[in-house]
């Protein structure tokens, strides 16, 4: 392994980490969630969700943050979209990056979305189409939620999640994005299905984005270093998840996957001092809210360098 390649971690936490959070956050500390987060060398943020208002109430100012932070320089800003309408909305407001959503659960997508997983595919068809019509650099995250096991139907196979993911990435997306929604994945597991994609979509890149609810989170990000993933999800202070799993601890903490990645001699580029200031900030704006996380509490090992330093 060379010492300075990179793992890409994206912060989903304006996004995910927000969706079950009770009170509504105001804009504008919204906005200086996702400005720390660049400042502390983050690449990408998730930083809202484009779904309608009445459904979610917490990202009905999609357009004003969209507005305060999509032009910032540093970093790639996406947002999520359920749907070809949140994605036109997505690309009106010029988003350079939309991760779309669908469930590899049957009965999943039909609790979530209201329609079975064959139209959510055609939905993404009709998205492809709309962003080579009217804004063609745009590029499309696939998600595919439920990837390894859902709480509500129970387990998924594996053969349609390999399935799903080889027409996604025909249709045109530019990554495929394998979500443990619920926090069911085990590091063998992982390591299977990342090399069943692979056999689909050959050379796209993968992104994992994982949940930590049974404590395998930081050991299915390892299975997927392992395999050769290079892009993980993850959230400051380990906040989310989904209205589907009750008991959900939330995100792979955002803190804890850079220092695993960066001690496995990964460079990341985040500023550990100014990425857990952000978390300390982000806490006293949600202080009924759960945290999580190993490196809040014991801070870093003596003499550690983050990667990119070490290879200086």
């Amino acid at each position: 392994m060379n010492p300075t390649e990179t793992i890409t971690l994206r912060e989903v936490g304006p996004r995910d980490g927000l969706q079950l959070v009770k009170a509504i956050v105001p804009t504008e500390h919204k906005i200086a969630w996702v400005r720390r987060a660049v400042d502390a060398g983050v690449p990408e943020v998730e930083v809202t969700s484009l779904v309608p208002p009445k459904v979610s109430p917490q990202f009905a100012d999609a357009g004003d943050v969209a507005e305060a932070v999509v032009g910032l320089p540093g970093y790639v800003p996406s947002a999520l979209t359920p749907n070809l309408k949140g994605a036109e909305r997505g690309l009106a407001l010029g988003f350079p990056k939309l991760n779309y959503v669908m469930s590899a659960s049957e009965e999943h997508s039909l609790a979530n979305s209201r329609r079975p997983s064959e139209a959510s595919i055609e939905d993404f068809e009709r998205i492809v189409e709309a962003r080579n019509a009217g804004a063609p650099d745009t590029r499309l995250g696939a998600g595919i939620a439920t990837t390894f096991g859902c709480t509500i139907q129970g387990e998924v196979p594996e053969a349609r999640v390999y399935e799903i993911a080889s027409r996604l990435a025909g249709l045109g997306a530019d990554e495929i994005i394998l979500a443990d929604t619920v926090g069911y994945a085990n590091p063998a597991q992982v390591k299977r299905i990342v090399a069943g994609v692979k056999r689909e979509i050959g050379d796209l890149p993968i992104v994992i984005h994982l949940h930590d609810t049974r404590g395998l989170g930081l050991a299915n990000m390892t299975a997927g270093i392992e395999a050769g993933v290079r892009f993980f999800d993850a959230s400051v202070g380990g906040l989310g998840g989904c209205p589907f799993a009750p008991g959900a601890s939330g995100n792979i903490n955002l803190e804890d996957a850079a220092f695993l990645a960066e001690s496995m001699g990964f460079a990341t580029g985040i500023d550990f001092d100014k990425l857990m200031a952000l978390r300390e900030r982000v806490e006293a704006w949600l202080p009924g809210e759960r945290f999580a996380g190993q490196l809040s509490q014991s801070g870093l090992p003596k003499g550690f360098h983050a990667a990119a330093a070490q290879a200086a």
